[in-house]
Parts: C-alpha cells; sequence; structure tokens
C-alpha cells in the first residue's frame, strides 16, 4: 500500500514558478510510475508528467518546457516544477502512482493523493 502527499502550493503571480512534491510511504515506492494530474474547477483531471522507475519521463504536450518532473527515490519524492506560471495552470494537482503500468490515463493509476491548490494570478 502507497500512501501519497503533496505539498507546495499556493497562490503566485503569472511568470512565477512553483515546486511541488509528493511524498511516498509504502514498500518499493522506488519501483512505481508516479504521475502529476491536475483538475481546474468544473473541468476534468487532466494528465500533467509521469516519470517511471527507471526517470524515463513524459509530458502533456501543452506543458513541455515550463514543467519538469524528477524524482529522489533516496526521499521516496517526487517533484514538479513549474516555471513561466499561467493563470491556465490553476489548479488542484494530484500526485499519482502505480506499479509495472506507464500511462497518462487517470483511471490506471492506483494510488492518490488529495491534491495541493495552485492558483495563478494575472
Amino acid at each position: 500500500q502507497v500512501q501519497l502527499v503533496e505539498s507546495g502550493g499556493g497562490l503566485v503571480q503569472a511568470g512565477d514558478s512553483l515546486r511541488l512534491s509528493c511524498a511516498a510511504t509504502g514498500p518499493l515506492f522506488s519501483t512505481y510510475t508516479a504521475a502529476w494530474f491536475r483538475q481546474a474547477p468544473g473541468k476534468e483531471r487532466d494528465f500533467v508528467a509521469y516519470i517511471t522507475w527507471t526517470r524515463g519521463t513524459y509530458y502533456a504536450d501543452s506543458l513541455k518546457g515550463r514543467f519538469t518532473i524528477s524524482r529522489d527515490n533516496a526521499k521516496n519524492t517526487v517533484f514538479l516544477q513549474m516555471n513561466s506560471l499561467k493563470p491556465e495552470d490553476t489548479a488542484v494537482y494530484y500526485c499519482a502512482a502505480v506499479r509495472d503500468v506507464v500511462s497518462t490515463a487517470t483511471n490506471l493509476y492506483a494510488y492518490w493523493g488529495n491534491g495541493t491548490q495552485v492558483t495563478v494570478s494575472s
């Protein structure tokens, strides 16, 4: 069983940066695919990025170049560095994890955190 806790969200201005963290507890987290999703008010939860157990990464097309996902397996933590933030990045950001799967599909992720709010003002 894996538990995930996100942190690092907040209120920032357009153009600012934020670094989200996802702290995981549970065995063998380093062998899981970890991902970030986000959900804006009134919209579906969308894929942001994932990182595999071999540190392969993949991003939503619209976020390439601004967002970077990384992981520190020694600390069981996954990060999302977000630069040049825009008002349309405002959403609740969720960390998710799954073992033996590499996917952008929300429904394939077995474990989820409760989310952290990111608000970008113009």
